[in-house]
């Protein structure tokens, strides 16, 4: 006898709670997370995860207080019985909060009962479907996955996610970044970022990437600058993890225009490696090397750790500049994109099936007999025969007008005269 499939009524879908904080967090060995909680990549870095720090809730409502229009992390659970399944952290990508990302996804395999589909696919689809319909705001939504993870892949192409870029994150070692930082780089209108540059930096960053992830990412101007209040919490954020966030650009003079800039957070203490993000124009690429020369000088009075530097398949040339210097390639995702339409709902594939042939002809037949209109052109036409035709007027006689001409005279057929 077959174990009964898990039923959408069984499991329980709510908000994260803070209490549940600490049932998460013993959760790092036998769940499933997507992506794994050391990863470090681009969802898990960008947001403080829930799972890994404990004052997350605390913190969440500190923030909350302080900083109202900052974008914040959300979070569902999935419970079975009362007892935590699965959770889904999500947050807003942009500022204007149309584009929204999956951080990470973690279903506990042991409490979910057997059935013909796995853990994954069963509690992770209902938790996927339940952000697409609470959070009303989102018109699109990103997520990452190494491509290593199989299951992972099927389960968000199986809720509507498409491929948009290729990510890879590449590890230059100390001793290239040495040798990188013994040439001088050639960067005379290098300026620091602050809130002024903001339209710079957002027309550099669109055309550094495709139209179709522009679409999706869709960023504005605002999401370049950052709010005072908000820059305080983050510097004394990195002064408690002794870290140190660098960010310039170039200049162009003549355009007028940002045409590079590099993102750099130097890190000292415990951390394996420094990060980095760089943004190059299209028509300007001989600036990769000149901005990693620089990047490598900066980090020479930090602790010698690897630099990790994330690149999008957007432009080869980038990809052939870290090849050429030897660069590691430790990490390779797949970002995934995904479109909600609110105003059409979602039609099972089994609903088209059934539908028979002769039914769908059934509903192009008329409803019933045509009904004749009040206009026929056959009794226009008799009529038009019947009605008297208007008699010429009489020309005086005597004159060359009331003379008609033989070949005009429609009595006279064979052209003679009278």
């Amino acid at each position: 006898m077959s174990t009964p499939d898990l039923q959408t009524s069984e499991l329980q879908l709510r908000p994260l709670y803070p209490r549940d904080i600490d049932v998460l967090d013993h959760w790092s060995g036998a769940a499933t997370v997507i992506p794994e909680p050391d990863s470090g990549l681009w969802g898990a870095a960008n947001t403080q995860s829930i799972v890994q720090h404990p004052l997350a809730a605390w913190w969440q409502r500190v923030t909350t207080l302080a900083l109202p229009n900052q974008p914040r992390w959300s979070g569902f659970v999935a419970s079975l019985d009362d007892t935590l399944c699965g959770m889904i952290e999500v947050s807003p990508f942009n500022r204007t909060r149309s584009t929204w990302q999956v951080n990470r996804l973690a279903i506990h395999p042991d409490v979910v009962p057997p059935s013909t589909e796995s853990a994954l696919d069963s509690v992770g689809s209902q938790l996927l479907r339940h952000c697409f319909e609470t959070v009303w705001e989102a018109r699109m939504w990103l997520a990452e996955v190494d491509i290593e993870q199989k299951a992972a892949l099927a389960l968000y192409r199986q809720n509507g996610f498409q491929p948009l870029a290729q990510v890879t994150y590449w590890e230059i070692s100390p001793d290239v970044l040495v040798e990188q930082a013994k040439q001088e780089p050639d960067l005379p209108n290098l300026m620091a970022v602050s809130n002024a540059d903001a339209q710079l930096l957002y027309q550099l960053d669109t055309a550094a990437m495709p139209p179709l992830v522009r679409q999706v990412f869709d960023q504005q101007i605002q999401d370049f600058k950052v709010e005072p209040a908000k820059s305080m919490a983050n510097t004394a954020r990195q002064w408690m993890q002794r870290e140190n966030r660098i960010q310039a650009y170039v200049f162009e003079p003549q355009r007028k225009a940002a045409i590079g800039r590099f993102d750099l957070m130097a890190c000292r203490g415990k951390h394996r490696y420094h990060s980095a993000e760089l943004t190059v124009h299209p028509a300007y690429t001989w600036l990769y090397p000149e901005l990693l020369s620089h990047m490598a000088g900066l980090l020479q009075s930090y602790p010698a750790m690897p630099l990790r530097v994330t690149s999008r398949d957007f432009q080869p040339e980038r990809e052939e500049f870290l090849l050429k210097i030897q660069a590691n390639p430790v990490d390779r995702t797949l970002m995934l994109s995904r479109s909600v339409w609110h105003k059409v709902r979602e039609a099972k594939p089994a609903a088209l099936e059934g539908l028979q042939l002769p039914e769908v002809l059934a509903g192009l037949q008329p409803a019933g007999k045509p009904i004749p209109g009040r206009m026929s052109w056959h009794y226009e036409s008799d009529e038009a025969q019947r009605s008297p035709k208007p008699s010429a007027p009489q020309r005086p006689e005597g004159s060359d007008l009331g003379r008609a001409h033989p070949r005009s005279n429609p009595d006279n057929l064979s052209g003679q005269s009278g």
